[in-house]
């Protein structure tokens, strides 16, 4: 007997996103729309409560949706709220039995001191930080399959993360760690401000947060968490470029000499390293030349470079991928994969947009 679309629709995962009008907010609309196992069935939008959802984001219009101030039947969330404000949501909702996919910085941090001495706030909600499953899938699946609370990594972080973490499990590294990482403006988020205005941005490069970015304790839990036996020390340069979205780390540090054979096949033993790492990892691609950004514009991939330079005997690695998606609301929709048990790659699947 054939099933009708209305009962197909019901046996959907319901989901909803809070604060739909951010940028990863309108980036997880647009995912969730046509991912098979999922219905998009609540937003909301303190600023533009009340108006439709295509009202706000016409690109959205096949969204039959009023953002909402508060998320209703839902049995999944992703907070996509500022910090502080994301973890008061996240606690409300988890009171009410809902699984959530926090995007903020609320719960990646373990240490709740640090986490304030960062962010420069008090942590509304400590007694939850511990329970938390920092939403790294290449390096945390088991952990996030059985979590309520999902700490979606930063954007930053997941691209360093991923291109250093085959290098620090394997021990081939010393502490001795240096990330320059370039952003496209879509990472400073939507709120208007003077950094990210188009005459300020347009034709130049700057570096900023150089005395310490948010994301380099993250980046230095996750090395720790691979491999206690590294004393991480690490140097992060984030950098505004003029485009809108990608991230391009390279990562350098030095190999330990008791690795080297200072020949050809120091580069072939890194690079089957790293493949082996993530041979299980759909969304991370090691490929044969330096990557662009635009390579993954769009998509949900990581493409990863490992380089040799024999010359220093230094590692060189680069990683690219879009924050927005696999830096953000891409990420974020792998791990309500793996929490619902769906395959990883579900409504995931699209190629990057080119050129």
């Amino acid at each position: 007997m054939p099933v009708s679309r209305k009962s197909k629709a019901r046996s959907k995962v319901r989901v909803g996103i809070v604060n739909v009008t951010g940028y990863a907010g309108v980036e997880l609309a647009r995912l969730l729309h046509n991912h098979p196992g999922v219905e998009l069935a609540s937003v909301t939008g303190r600023a533009e409560a009340g108006k439709r959802l295509a009202q706000v984001f016409p690109h959205l219009a096949d969204i039959d949706l009023t953002i909402t101030a508060e998320l209703d039947g839902v049995e999944l969330a992703f907070s996509a709220l500022p910090h502080k404000t994301s973890a008061e949501a996240v606690a409300g909702l988890l009171q009410k039995g809902v699984r959530v996919i926090d995007i903020s910085a609320d719960f990646r941090l373990r240490d709740v001191e640090e986490y304030q001495r960062w962010y420069e706030v008090k942590h509304p909600c400590p007694e939850l930080v511990a329970e938390a499953v920092y939403g790294l899938p290449e390096l945390f699946k088991k952990d996030i399959a059985r979590a309520r609370i999902i700490a979606n990594p930063g954007c930053y972080s997941t691209s360093a993360i991923l291109g250093l973490a085959p290098a620090v499990k394997a021990n081939l590294i010393n502490g001795e760690i240096i990330i320059d990482s370039k952003s496209g403006v879509s990472g400073s988020g939507r709120t208007l401000s003077l950094s990210a205005h188009y005459s300020e941005v347009n034709e130049s490069v700057s570096a900023y947060s150089v005395t310490g970015h948010r994301h380099m304790p993250e980046i230095v839990q996750a090395f720790r968490d691979l491999n206690s036996r590294i004393p991480v020390r690490l140097t992060f340069i984030p950098h505004l470029i003029p485009m809108t979205r990608g991230i391009l780390s390279t990562c350098y540090a030095s190999l330990l000499s008791s690795k080297l054979h200072h020949d050809s096949s120091d580069q072939q033993n890194v690079t089957e390293i790293y493949r082996e790492f993530y041979r299980d990892a759909p969304f991370v691609r090691i490929v044969d030349a330096p990557p662009a950004t635009k390579h993954a514009a769009g998509s949900n991939m990581c493409l990863i470079y490992p380089r040799v330079d024999d010359r220093t005997d230094r590692l060189i690695v680069f990683s690219v991928l879009d924050n927005l998606v696999k830096g953000a609301a891409g990420q974020a929709i792998q791990n309500m994969n793996i929490m619902l048990g769906f395959p990883e790659t579900q409504g995931l699947e699209a190629l990057a947009l080119y050129p």
